[in-house]
């Protein structure tokens, strides 16, 4: 009989050490799984942003969002840092292990970026190539690879003007403004000390002058006696325009349109607020108007530009910038962009979206767009070409005119090697 109980017990607990064996991995999957759960929760990802101080409030409400969005896979925290987009290059290539995980920079400057090793390539290029003008993303393409993420596409310039005088009719053309505003006893105004506007009048020409490969100097033929439109014929309409009554040459347009002097003016959205508050139910905006070159009418063009976002490739959590970095520009959040900042989206759809769409500012850069072409330029451009929109304006050039501008090009393409 005891045999019998002995056996039993035995029997019974090979039963419970088997039914514990089957059990016991499960309980270790579950447990582990539950670890890992948590291990991810309590992840510190620590970010940093290098962007505009104008920008500060604007990406503190998205930082937000994302972080909130994302607080089931880790504990992340974002750390804006105040970062002229002009002077990212240089701080990034100066010391890019010191450099922020996402900064904002320029298509001016991203091959530089790139070239330089701190450009990390974009993860999901397929989606900003769907997702964003075709024109932006040429602006971050280098060598057929996406190094950043377009955020905005409205860095050019357009026209700006008082319906009070002037109709839509009228701003088509320059002689027309010109002409209102010189009867009215008011002025067109632009800047012709920097060589960024000057080139308006230059663009649609056939008259070029872009960087050369060696990435530093200039090939310019702004001089040329060959073209259809030669370089004479230019200048030439340029001092024509230049001793117009209608005509300022000036920098700040918003003081003479605050006294009532200016009624039309060439700057870009920047500008907005402030000239559609001083211009009130009389402000327009619309793309450049044609001027009148040696008989031929010649539509003027801006550089256009756009602004970026770019990864360190040494970010710490290099994952998490890239994931940071598409957020930012996607659709809703180049949205709030326009609606805090102003500035135009690179983002298709969301430049479809109503408020966008009621921006004349907006609207007037896109429009101007097709006369545009991206600022590829060497340093030695600016000082020789602002020279030559100063001296055309002051109609001061001395002696024969072919030669003046063989010497401001012969500027323009000096080597910087002394």
């Amino acid at each position: 009989m005891r045999k019998k109980i002995l056996a039993g017990m035995l029997v019974a607990l090979m039963a419970v050490s088997m039914l514990t064996g089957c059990s016991g991995r499960p309980d270790n999957a579950k447990n582990n799984s539950a670890a890992d759960d948590s291990k991810k929760k309590t992840e510190k990802v620590e970010l940093t942003v290098w962007a505009g101080a104008e920008d500060r409030e604007y990406l503190k409400k998205v930082a937000d969002n994302f972080i909130k969005e994302h607080s089931s896979e880790a504990d992340i925290s974002i750390i804006h840092k105040d970062m002229v987009e002009g002077e990212c290059r240089s701080n990034l290539l100066g010391n890019v292990l010191k450099g922020a995980d996402v900064y904002t920079t320029t298509d001016g400057d991203i091959s530089a970026i790139a070239a330089g090793g701190a450009a990390d390539p974009v993860k999901n290029a397929d989606t900003v190539k769907n997702e964003n003008l075709a024109s932006a993303v040429k602006a971050v393409t280098v060598n057929n690879t996406i190094y950043g993420y377009p955020i905005t596409a409205d860095n050019g310039y357009f026209l700006y003007y008082n319906k009070k005088y002037l109709k839509a009719s009228d701003v088509k053309s320059l002689d027309r403004i010109l002409s209102i505003a010189a009867k009215n006893n008011k002025k067109f105004a632009m800047d012709w000390t920097s060589g960024w506007y000057l080139y308006a009048f230059y663009g649609q020409t056939g008259l070029k002058v872009k960087l050369n490969k060696d990435g530093v100097t200039n090939s310019c033929n702004w001089n040329s006696t060959q073209n259809q439109i030669k370089g004479t014929d230019v200048a030439n309409s340029l001092i024509r325009i230049g001793k117009n009554k209608g005509f300022e040459n000036t920098t700040d347009w918003l003081t003479g349109i605050k006294k009532g002097k200016v009624i039309a003016c060439v700057s870009g959205i920047w500008d907005e607020a402030a000239i559609k508050k001083m211009y009130g139910k009389n402000y327009a905006a619309a793309m450049l108007p044609a001027y009148n070159c040696n008989g031929k009418k010649v539509q003027m063009s801006t550089y256009f530009g756009y602004k970026m976002l770019g990864v360190n490739p040494y970010s710490k959590n290099k994952e998490w910038a890239h994931k940071l970095a598409q957020y930012i520009s996607n659709e809703d959040n180049q949205k709030l962009r326009f609606e805090m900042r102003g500035q135009g989206p690179s983002n298709i759809k969301a430049g479809k979206a109503d408020e966008i769409k009621k921006s004349q500012a907006v609207q007037a850069i896109l429009a101007q767009q097709t006369y545009s072409e991206l600022q590829r330029l060497g340093g030695n451009f600016w000082t020789p070409s602002s020279n030559l929109g100063k001296a055309l304006a002051n109609n001061s050039i001395s002696g024969n005119l072919q030669n003046y501008l063989d010497k401001i090009v012969k500027q323009i393409n000096a080597s910087t090697v002394q």
